[in-house]
């Protein structure tokens, strides 16, 4: 079946919140893990914890702190009038925490071969916004 490329026009885009302290916080080299404990609720500090734990080969510690960012992008996602489905563009750099989070999920749930959940976290960022993965995965 061929894929819809065009948006649905009456799915709107979810353009979530800017959040200056964080990235003021992270822009000023304060450590990710004091930047996730003053901002509990940021899935963008979540996902780069769990970048960081990734880059140490911390598998289960890259899961654990994407997990949290993706349970936390989720609620900004409905708090910000997401109903489960549509996009949330790449292109929009708030939007960039969830789909880190999503993308670090996916990542860390391939690697400790966790069935099912690689595939729907792709689809769940492929209908977000088809660039995000290509973005997060260097275009490879």
């Amino acid at each position: 079946m061929p894929q819809n490329l065009l948006p649905d026009p009456l799915t709107p885009e979810t353009l979530l919140p800017e959040e200056p302290e964080v990235v003021a916080a992270l822009a000023s080299d304060t450590p990710v893990s004091d930047v996730v404990a003053a901002h509990p609720a940021s899935s963008l500090a979540w996902a780069l914890l769990g970048d960081e734990a990734w880059a140490r080969g911390a598998t289960l510690e890259s899961y654990a702190y994407a997990r949290v960012g993706y349970h936390r992008g989720l609620d900004a996602l409905r708090k910000a009038g997401w109903r489960g489905a549509g996009p949330v563009p790449w292109s929009h750099e708030p939007n960039r925490g969830v789909l880190r989070a999503l993308f670090a999920l996916r990542r860390a749930a391939e690697a400790i071969g966790e069935s099912g959940e690689p595939e729907r976290l792709t689809a769940f960022l492929d209908s977000s916004d088809p660039a995000a993965i290509p973005a997060l995965d260097g275009g490879r």
